[in-house]
């Protein structure tokens, strides 16, 4: 496989201290309840970690496998499940913690999913959001960052299952 030279797109220090801004948020909209955070494997992972370590509630943790893009650097349109949720959602409020919300196909599947189980409320944590790219209707109740249509990786993204380890989030840039 190639080797890539990753540019820093957003730096370790700046996704830290967004994830404590909204871990302050999501304590504050959940107080005196408790939060099943539901991580979408395998890309969410660094990010729920962090920001669960954040968050001043009781918290259940979940993970589900869902997946639109495989091997390749665009959405297949299809979506895979792996892994779905152990426990009971009926009559809980759930926030969904995504590594990246693009077109919002693989969100709007979970969403349906969770609905249809009964969860009291969902609401959506995500990392990034490429909004010219959304093509579902996603509400994002909590956002780190907005940005631009780029293929990027680093602090649980990846491209072809490599560059995950990365602490900050860099552009891909084959061959450079």
């Amino acid at each position: 496989m190639e080797n890539y030279n990753p540019e820093v797109f957003i730096a370790e220090e700046d996704i830290k201290s967004r994830i404590e801004e909204l871990a302050r948020q999501i304590t504050q909209d959940y107080q005196g309840g408790e939060l099943v955070v539901l991580c979408v494997l395998k890309g969410a992972f660094m990010f729920c970690s962090d920001l669960i370590k954040k968050i001043d509630l009781p918290v259940a943790l979940e993970f589900v496998a869902v997946s639109s893009y495989g091997h390749g650097m665009t959405s297949s349109g299809e979506v895979t499940w792996d892994m779905d949720v152990t426990g009971p959602v009926e009559g809980k409020d759930v926030m969904i913690v995504e590594d990246i919300v693009d077109s919002g196909l693989t969100l709007y599947h979970l969403k349906k999913r969770l609905e249809q189980r009964n969860a009291k409320s969902i609401k959506l944590a995500a990392l990034l959001h490429k909004p010219g790219k959304q093509k579902f209707n996603t509400k994002i109740d909590y956002l780190g960052f907005e940005i631009e249509d780029k293929f990027v990786i680093g602090y649980g993204l990846d491209y072809a299952g490599r560059y995950r380890e990365l602490p900050y989030i860099g552009v891909l840039n084959a061959g450079q």
